[in-house]
């Protein structure tokens, strides 16, 4: 039945093959059920259901995409639009976490709009590329920021803005040792060198004491029924982008922006490698895995989560055999039963997720490569944008001042011909946006 359904002997793959990638794409991506939490956690929602809200969205995206499209690709809600979510969104816009999901809703509902009508791929190819590796890099810095303030390791400062933090804390310490100790696991390939690196560090805070007991505290139990999520589910507040739209159209509009060239970004890198793509570099089944994208943000909404996107970790399994949708299934009941562990989960100190947070922007900086660095259009465009992000702490200025670094640099140089009507349309409604203070 399994070889009919995901045409397992047409890929020339078999269920163990699929079942050992599905087990390895989970191991490397299996940190999002610790991160993801932390993250959301720091905009105010309720934290207690959201381990279980995060592997409900990973596990119902990556079955969608392997039931759609049959393609060994595993989602989870997003690294970066998480962060997006909290600090910017509710904490620095000031907008309730209700009203956040409602905002994740609607940009569900657009990118799936877009992608059932084909609109997506008009848009996606008339965005300049040094936007677009940009924004990815900008994304990056903003999480590994993220990371390393939680951490300590940043602090701010009144005179510079930032400065080196109190590296005396043992937290501290530790955190920068576990940066280091990813970033040796990946090297050395270790599949599942990110969500590792966490349980060491949370191990070693074991025996670390602080001023209230040790730096890791002591489970209740190792195994035990995940936590509900009453106080989460179906608590958006759809109606809150009409009552605010000049306060929330840039972020719905950001929130799409990412999600789309996340997506398509994920979706052929990860594709190419599984040699999926055609004689013509397209993937043939790119509508349905959009569709299933964007469905699992709008799931993920309902829930209680930031949007959810393809993940770049699938490329592991690949690596590892897999080539079908079966993969993702595997993907997606690792997915329910690591709720069984919730308790030892909600231990897991802080600045053992930093390394994660700091090792996932580093890994995301390396489309940076792409950029054509004698072209000073493209490269002021790409610097700016990604400079703008970690530094307002916002992906949507970041987003906005791109385009219009951009389109201005066009202009003043005469290529104006080189842009096209949408970046135009999209740069003069950002104008507009600061000149009359539309936010």
């Amino acid at each position: 039945m399994l070889d009919s359904f995901f045409k397992l002997q047409e890929h020339k793959t078999s269920v163990k093959a699929e079942v050992i990638a599905g087990l390895t794409t989970f191991a490397a991506m299996s940190y999002v059920l610790i991160v993801n939490p932390g993250i959301l956690g720091a905009s105010g929602m309720p934290t207690a259901g959201l381990i279980t809200v995060t592997a409900l969205a990973a596990s119902f995206g990556t079955l969608l995409m392997a039931l759609f499209t049959n393609y060994p690709i595993a989602l989870a809600p997003g690294m970066g639009l998480n962060a997006f979510f909290a600090f910017t969104v509710c904490l620095t816009r000031e907008i309730p976490w209700q009203g956040a999901l409602g905002l994740v809703f609607w940009n569900g509902i657009l990118f799936l709009l877009l992608s059932v009508t084909g609109v997506r791929t008009k848009i996606a190819e008339a965005i300049p590329h040094a936007l677009k590796v940009g924004v990815q890099c900008g994304i990056g810095l903003f999480i590994a920021f993220i990371g390393l303030q939680n951490a300590g390791l940043v602090a701010d400062n009144p005179a510079t803005l930032v400065t080196l933090g109190d590296l005396s804390q043992p937290s501290a310490l530790l955190a920068l040792a576990g940066i280091i100790f990813t970033a040796v696991l990946l090297i050395l390939r270790v599949n599942a060198g990110i969500v590792l690196s966490v349980l060491v560090i949370t191990v070693i805070g074991f025996f670390i004491p602080t001023n209230d007991g040790m730096l890791t505290k002591v489970p209740d139990a190792v195994v035990g029924l995940p936590n509900g999520i009453g106080d989460t589910f179906m608590a958006m507040d759809l109606m809150y982008p009409f009552k605010h739209f000049a306060d929330t159209w840039d972020i719905v509009f950001a929130m799409v922006f990412v999600n789309m060239f996340d997506t398509i970004g994920t979706l052929l890198g990860v594709s190419r490698r599984a040699g999926l793509l055609d004689n013509n570099g397209k993937l043939p089944k790119m509508g349905g895995a959009m569709t299933a994208d964007a469905a699992a943000s709008v799931a993920g909404a309902a829930l209680g989560t930031s949007p959810v996107t393809s993940y770049v970790e699938s490329a592991a399994g690949i690596s590892a055999g897999g080539r079908t949708g079966l993969t993702g299934v595997v993907v997606a009941l690792c997915f329910i039963l690591a709720l069984f562990l919730t308790p030892l989960m909600e231990v897991i100190p802080m600045m053992a997720t930093t390394p994660a947070l700091v090792m996932v922007g580093i890994l995301m900086m390396d489309s940076f490569r792409q950029i054509d660095f004698d072209d000073l259009a493209s490269m002021a465009t790409a610097v700016v944008a990604l400079m703008a992000m970690p530094l307002t702490f916002s992906i949507s200025e970041g987003i906005a001042l791109g385009f219009i670094v951009y389109v201005g640099i066009k202009l003043g140089t005469g290529k104006y011909r080189e842009v096209s009507k949408i970046t135009y349309v999209l740069a003069a409604i950002f104008v507009a946006r600061y000149v009359f203070d539309l936010k």
